[in-house]
């Protein structure tokens, strides 16, 4: 399944909905839902109770574990039998929305370093020539502003006090239950699902603050720092192992890797972070780079105006623009 939220525009401004992406349109749950509880309980408060089931934000959806994932694959059902309910259609076409980030305010937001090429390639860039030996033991981590998340085409705002900004290409991973001190033979069910990830810096003022041992700091936390989407894609339906990965600046391929190779398994990650701490649902939890998925590694830097997008097998295209104002 491919989780979207997305925004619908009606005559009193756009209403928020969560959905699916089903052969090219965007199932709306609440407007399917509503259908399908019509024709199994003609009478009932259909409208309202399907709100209720699905509220317009990801993250309280995955809370609702099970139940809201049944809910949701009883929708797709009903869309597909009924084009209308209660005056609203039960799809859309993609031109007909527009899509935001899937989880537009993630609960939590912890960033990895998970692939050895960038590590080695990037570190040089950075004056580290080697890689920490406790690199390969423990899969450190740093936590971002969930405030700072943009969607697919939204525009990227160049932050004042930076000369060289860059992307970088990851594979996400999407929490979808609760749970503390979890053994790596259970990991795999507390994924919800995984996305792309774009996770921006200001290069120049990462170099500046990293002798201070403090994390990034502003080389990461700006105003739509941290670009998601364009879908959710359902844990059942996408094996991480090994997807291509591109990421193209106004068409131009810059890189072609995969997902393939990382030290520290998604499941891995799932162990280290539940010691002693409980994760809950929509956390945000990235790969980290992958190998060649920097302007760093490739000395290259982006221009204000540059349209960058990237592209996960079985995911979808993140597209985004920059502007620098």
């Amino acid at each position: 399944m491919k989780l979207a939220t997305f925004e619908i525009a009606t005559a009193l401004g756009p209403i928020r909905r969560i959905g699916a992406a089903v052969d090219g349109r965007l199932v709306d749950f609440v407007s399917a839902y509503a259908a399908h509880l019509e024709r199994a309980d003609p009478g009932c408060d259909a409208e309202r109770l399907a709100a209720l089931l699905f509220p317009p934000d990801m993250v309280a959806f995955l809370g609702t574990g099970d139940l809201g994932r049944q809910a949701a694959e009883q929708a797709i059902e009903a869309a597909a039998r009924t084009p209308d309910a209660f005056g609203a259609r039960t799809s859309l076409a993609r031109n007909e929305v527009r899509l935001l980030a899937p989880l537009t305010r993630p609960r939590v937001i912890r960033d990895f370093l998970t692939f050895e090429g960038h590590m080695l390639t990037a570190g040089k860039a950075l004056g580290r020539p080697t890689i920490p030996p406790v690199w390969y033991e423990v899969p450190a981590y740093y936590k971002g502003i969930p405030d700072t998340v943009s969607g697919p085409d939204a525009v990227i705002e160049w932050p004042k006090y930076c000369e060289k900004f860059d992307f970088e290409l990851e594979l996400a991973v999407v929490i979808g239950r609760s749970g503390k001190n979890i053994a790596k033979a259970d990991a795999k069910r507390y994924i919800a699902g995984y996305t792309i990830w774009n996770d921006w810096s200001a290069r120049d003022q990462q170099m500046r603050e990293g002798p201070l041992g403090m994390g990034p700091g502003k080389g990461k936390d700006f105003d739509t720092g941290n670009t998601i989407g364009p879908y959710l894609v359902t844990a059942d339906e996408l094996d991480p192992g090994n997807l291509r990965m591109t990421a193209k600046v106004n068409g131009e391929t810059w890189t072609d890797s995969s997902s393939a190779g990382r030290q520290f398994s998604f499941e891995d990650l799932i162990v280290y972070v539940s010691q002693s701490e409980t994760i809950y649902p929509g956390e945000l939890w990235g790969s980290g780079t992958t190998t060649g998925g920097s302007g760093l590694e490739l000395d290259r830097w982006l221009k204000p105006g540059d349209i960058v997008e990237f592209e996960i097998e079985g995911i979808g295209i993140l597209r985004n623009r920059i502007e620098r104002r």
